[in-house]
């Protein structure tokens, strides 16, 4: 399984949101570096956003969901053209799940496992 890993729901339909536009960004010297980008499948999730064997360093990374477009291709005016969730890493390899719960007029997110 992929170190980084996301799954978006959109809570005002109760179901996955689809086509959702995913990159993940490091931060080094206060510049974003792109280091993948995907899509959202059926179930809302990004199937190996990163290698299996890809370990982070400990840093300060990014998620930016393209809501915007998702929103667009539903039909559906919403108020975020995109989310940027800013997290941090230890370093250690752990597992991180970036969830993002979103709505036409708001999102949230937490630490998954």
């Amino acid at each position: 399984m992929s170190q980084i890993t996301t799954h978006i729901l959109d809570t005002s339909e109760g179901k996955p949101a689809v086509g959702v536009s995913v990159e993940l960004f490091e931060q080094k010297d206060n510049q974003w570096s792109q280091l993948a980008k995907g899509v959202t499948n059926t179930d809302g999730r990004v199937a190996g956003l990163l290698s299996e064997d890809k370990v982070l360093d400990a840093g300060v990374y990014k998620m930016n969901f393209n809501t915007g477009e998702y929103f667009s291709a539903n039909k559906k005016k919403g108020f975020y053209p995109y989310v940027d969730i800013v997290f941090e890493l230890e370093g250690d390899g752990s597992h991180y799940h970036i969830p993002l719960l979103l709505s036409a007029f708001g999102y949230s997110t937490y630490r998954g496992s």
